[in-house]
């Protein structure tokens, strides 16, 4: 147990960093979530996407350089039927609750109580949801695929794979940009941060 203490330490450290930076820039704000959806707000979406190309831009660099084995690297299968029906079911809750797992916490240490209430239910689902495990499991494996990765499953070099993931990075930043612009988004931190959600789906 002892030994697990600079772990959990560590841990809890990235996570207030973490916590920190969501609720500074707005994440942790169903304003800022919400407007997403309404198409006014394209903040999430590309730094999700900004997380992905990164990542794959640094994996294929490190592996290149030598500095990393690709072996080594665990690519867990997929589970692309599971996947779909437990994005939906998450995109619903987080269209209509404003938050995500992570943010709902962000929200309720900021005193938001909507995220405590949103909270409250995620922990009943999760509840429900592990008291009918026996009848849903079959669910959560549904389209099983071989643990590949994208430029091993299409058959190219990773770096066009990559080349494609950034030409794909700007189409979303730009098509975001101009759906912004012609909704009155996006919502700025100070906006978000004070619950202000301003009417940025007006045209």
């Amino acid at each position: 147990m002892l030994g697990a203490l600079p772990d959990l330490a560590s841990g809890l450290l990235c996570g207030l960093l973490f916590g920190y930076v969501l609720e500074s820039a707005g994440f942790g704000s169903p304003c800022k979530l919400t407007a997403q959806f309404r198409l006014s707000d394209w903040s999430v979406f590309k730094v999700m996407f900004t997380a992905i190309i990164v990542a794959a831009l640094g994996l294929t660099a490190l592996e290149q350089l030598g500095w990393l084995a690709a072996d080594e690297v665990y690519v867990p299968p997929s589970y692309l039927g599971a996947a779909a029906i437990g994005g939906a079911l998450v995109g619903a809750g987080f269209a209509v609750g404003g938050y995500c797992p992570g943010t709902s916490v962000v929200g309720l240490f900021s005193g938001r109580l909507d995220a405590l209430v949103f909270l409250l239910g995620l922990l009943l689902g999760t509840v429900g949801f592990a008291g009918t495990f026996d009848t849903l499991e079959a669910w959560t494996t549904a389209g099983e695929t071989q643990a590949v990765t994208l430029p091993e499953a299409l058959h190219l070099n990773p770096w066009w794979v990559n080349a494609a993931l950034v030409a794909a990075g700007v189409a979303v930043f730009w098509i975001g940009a101009r759906f912004e612009r012609r909704r009155g988004g996006p919502v700025t931190a100070e906006q978000a941060v004070a619950g202000a959600s301003a009417d940025v789906s007006a045209p």
